[in-house]
């Protein structure tokens, strides 16, 4: 099964469906991402917009999801920003501006104290 997202005109994902294999496939029974986006298309309008995703990570950098971001430039799918605090570092993954604990405690980020709490 392959995997397409649509992006709104910010290339924000709105939704991911499920393709079968066969319908985006060509003569040859070789997968092509445009004949994808041609399916997704006519299914919901030609004016929708498709990038494919891939549910193993394989490539893109992560599985979209609702929400998750397209960065045309580097071809990848970004998470939404979890915290205004955080930044996005080189390898397209958040960061909170003060490094998680590295101990055996549970911890959630405290945006107003800009500080890991322990949880429990």
């Amino acid at each position: 099964m392959a995997h397409f997202a649509e992006l709104d005109e910010n290339n924000i994902v709105q939704r991911v469906i499920v393709v079968a294999n066969e319908k985006i496939s060509n003569e040859q029974g070789n997968e092509s991402e445009e004949i994808g986006i041609f399916f997704c298309k006519n299914l919901f309008g030609a004016e929708t917009v498709w990038k494919q995703t891939s549910y193993n990570w394989n490539f893109r950098k992560q599985y979209a999801g609702y929400g998750y971001t397209y960065d045309n430039s580097n071809d990848v799918f970004i998470r939404p920003k979890p915290y205004d605090s955080w930044t996005l570092d080189e390898n397209f993954d958040w960061q909170p501006p003060v490094e998680k604990p590295d101990d055996s405690e549970e911890y959630i980020w405290n945006e107003d104290n800009q500080e890991w709490d322990v949880i429990g």
